[in-house]
């Protein structure tokens, strides 16, 4: 394990990257935080607001403004800075326009030295996480995109308000796409430890309003439900890159499903896509390899196919 400083870059200092700077000041996750936006003065506005919440907050973090030439003994690199879709859009439709932001976010960042791990927020984020990978020419460990935790998290909120229990008494996760393709593996999820599928079976009468497509249907459009209304995502988000981080600075070993790049696991190569995978001091420590139900499966590699069809498309 890599020896960790708690030095945390954000690149993008809009929305998501200050709620995600946010979340880790309160969680005392850090102890630096620096900025990195379009312009430096929007950049230094964000970090001199957050810094003022210190005397309200259990520790000290240092926030500040920076440039892609400080990155360099930073422990961690979050990138939330991105193309963001019109109304109708779909995440893959941003694709082309994200690929030219990364590019110039990467190479000034590995000019400067940067050795650590990239945390990638900015949509598409599963080929976003390709491309920086590619673009870094880091291990494959070091990369790692906020995939589908946030799907797995929004899936737990609607089976707690449908089960009326706390949603960390649900385990389970969406795979796949962090979009369109995205699936819940039924076959996985539990409820205090017991699989959903054996409830309902055991339950049919008690349960026979519950349409488990209608509940995956819903958990993969909770960000576009959130979209419409306010036209962005961000505390969940920066919520899920704090806690990703969080595993990352404290060794946690926590696991998360993550875009991680495959190279043979689930009998993929070359692909990144939203999987569980232990998250600890160097990144991925380990992707966790599920035993999928046959459908489950056949929707998994639908999904590798969307995306390797779109990670072909990229200019690297």
């Amino acid at each position: 394990m890599r020896s960790r400083t708690g030095k945390v870059a954000i690149v993008g200092a809009g929305l998501v990257g200050s709620s995600a700077a946010y979340s880790m000041i309160n969680q005392a996750i850090a102890g630096e935080i620096m900025l990195i936006g379009r312009t430096y003065e929007k950049a230094l506005g964000q970090a001199l607001d957050l810094s003022h919440s210190m005397d309200f907050t259990y520790q000290r973090t240092k926030v500040h403004a920076g440039t892609y030439a400080d990155c360099k003994h930073m422990d961690v690199i979050i990138i939330t800075a991105g193309a963001n879709p019109k109304p109708g859009q779909t995440r893959l439709d941003i694709l082309e326009e994200a690929e030219m932001i990364t590019k110039d976010i990467v190479a000034p960042i590995m000019e400067s030295g940067f050795q650590g791990v990239f945390v990638v927020a900015a949509n598409p984020v599963d080929i976003i996480t390709y491309l920086v990978w590619k673009l870094s020419g880091l291990p494959r460990s070091q990369v790692i995109g906020t995939g589908t935790s946030i799907d797995s998290s929004r899936l737990k909120t609607i089976l707690s308000e449908v089960f009326s229990i706390d949603p960390r008494s649900v385990h389970g996760y969406a795979l796949g796409e962090h979009g369109e393709s995205q699936f819940v593996a039924w076959s996985h999820v539990t409820i205090g430890g017991k699989p959903i599928l054996h409830i309902l079976d055991q339950h049919k009468e008690r349960f026979k309003h519950l349409d488990l497509a209608d509940i995956s249907r819903k958990t993969r459009d909770a960000g576009w439900e959130i979209f419409t209304r306010k036209g962005s995502t961000q505390f969940g988000i920066g919520s899920a890159i704090a806690f990703i981080t969080r595993s990352i600075l404290t060794d946690d070993h926590k696991i998360i499903a993550v875009s991680s790049i495959l190279d043979g696991e689930y009998g993929q190569k070359d692909m990144c896509i939203g999987v569980p995978a232990i998250i600890g001091g160097s990144g991925i420590e380990e992707i966790i390899e599920l035993q999928l139900a046959d459908e489950e499966m056949k929707l998994f590699e639908h999904s590798c196919q969307v995306l390797r069809g779109n990670i072909n498309n990229l200019s690297i």
